[in-house]
């Protein structure tokens, strides 16, 4: 058997295509919350692939639903449908609003879908003005060139233009700003509960009841993204039921599979008639081997246990954070819902994030930013107690170095 090619952290800048700038080390293996590298050195996981690995590491469970599927039918096409695929679409429609489920790769995707869903629907009512998507500033809602326009953070989108029009802008959480531009002409409203990329910014419950309200009266079409607050991250299934709003569409991926790629769009029977044969699609959207996994995950995520427990560590991480930040106060904010925390940065250490989290990995513990102000947790969602607190500890060495 040929041996497998020697790979270095080298490697990347040798091989990759530069979109990335990964840490100066490759892990290799990983088991619940804990990840280790290529020398062995081990680290506590506060970043869940970016509020993806919800059940950690090699969960036994998931493991097991990837192997069983793996030995029986991996992919066929979409001239075909399959039996997880079918499983996995009624676990999601008997817990949500939703009456049916479009399933693609990844969160871009299923933004992808429900904003051209919405335009498609004006159209088909005979309505050829009426294609203005109003969105937030920002927002991040994928990395396609349509969903890069609706996101809210020019970085992303300026080297790409001509961008696709009809997209407006609004501040978040600012209800009479987006009064002003959601009109008949509006064909949807794209929001995020808790702007996640944008710096873990939760929305008012009166904000998105007044988008709702909005969106009725305009016969617009109110999109969730619920990519990273979807799937048991903020201690409820889905974010929007904690805000006593139902949107018409709902987008969703990250833990959906934890770990492999799978995105959905949920919505009801009178929206899913805008999207009919030949419409819209996607090669491997729907495959046996991800919508297996999902439906593990699912069973799993979905029960009181793990929502209730979602709550629980978020107390575990709020009381450690707030610790830290009596002994070492560079955070002004610690914000966010359940497992998905935001540390806003005071003005003595704006900008210092990245070199935060450089120095949490140097001590073992591996987290994330969303911009550079603000440091960001999205572990496990049933991440032992023990690891958030030896985890806490490596992170509160870094902050000391940081203040040092």
């Amino acid at each position: 058997m040929e041996q497998p090619i020697a790979v270095t952290r080298q490697s990347f800048d040798d091989w990759m295509v530069p979109v990335y700038a990964p840490a100066d080390f490759i892990l290799v293996r990983g088991e619940g919350s804990q990840v280790w590298d290529q020398q062995g050195k081990s680290y506590i996981d506060f970043a869940g692939g970016i509020a993806v690995n919800a059940l950690g590491h090699a969960h036994p469970v998931v493991t097991a639903a990837l192997v069983e599927q793996a030995g029986k039918l991996w992919h066929l096409g979409n001239g075909y449908t399959n039996e997880p695929v079918l499983r996995l679409a009624k676990q999601l429609i008997d817990a949500t609003f939703a009456d049916k489920v479009f399933f693609c790769n990844s969160g871009a995707e299923a933004n992808e879908a429900a904003l051209k869903l919405a335009r498609k629907r004006a159209l088909d009512q005979g309505n050829s003005s009426k294609n203005q998507i109003v969105a937030f500033n920002n927002a991040f809602h994928g990395r396609t060139l349509f969903t890069v326009s609706a996101g809210g953070q020019p970085k992303y989108s300026k080297d790409f233009a001509p961008l696709p029009g009809g997209i407006t802008h609004t501040p978040f959480n600012d209800l009479a700003a987006a009064a002003e531009v959601i009109n008949d002409n509006t064909c949807a409203v794209i929001v995020e509960p808790i702007q996640g990329e944008g710096g873990v910014l939760p929305a008012d419950p009166a904000f998105l009841q007044g988008l709702r309200e909005l969106c009725d009266r305009h016969d617009a079409v109110l999109i969730f993204d619920e990519v990273q607050t979807g799937m048991g991250r903020t201690g409820e299934l889905y974010a929007y039921t904690q805000y006593g709003v139902v949107p018409d569409v709902l987008t969703t991926a990250k833990a959906l599979g934890c770990g492999f790629p799978i995105g959905a769009m949920l919505t009801t029977d009178e929206l899913a008639k805008t999207l009919g044969v030949g419409t819209h699609g996607t090669t491997y959207g729907g495959n046996p081997l991800a919508t297996a996994v999902a439906g593990a995950v699912f069973s799993i995520i979905n029960t009181p246990e793990v929502l209730d427990g979602v709550k629980q560590r978020h107390q575990w991480f709020l009381d450690g954070l707030n610790k830290i930040n009596q002994q070492y106060p560079i955070f002004s904010e610690i914000r966010g819902g359940g497992l998905l925390i935001g540390c806003q940065l005071t003005q003595d250490y704006a900008g210092k994030a990245k070199q935060i989290t450089q120095l949490a990995n140097e001590e073992g513990v591996i987290a994330l930013i969303a911009g550079p102000d603000v440091v960001r947790f999205t572990p496990s969602l049933i991440i032992p107690e023990q690891d958030v607190k030896e985890g806490l500890a490596r992170f509160a060495r870094a902050v000391a170095r940081i203040c040092s």
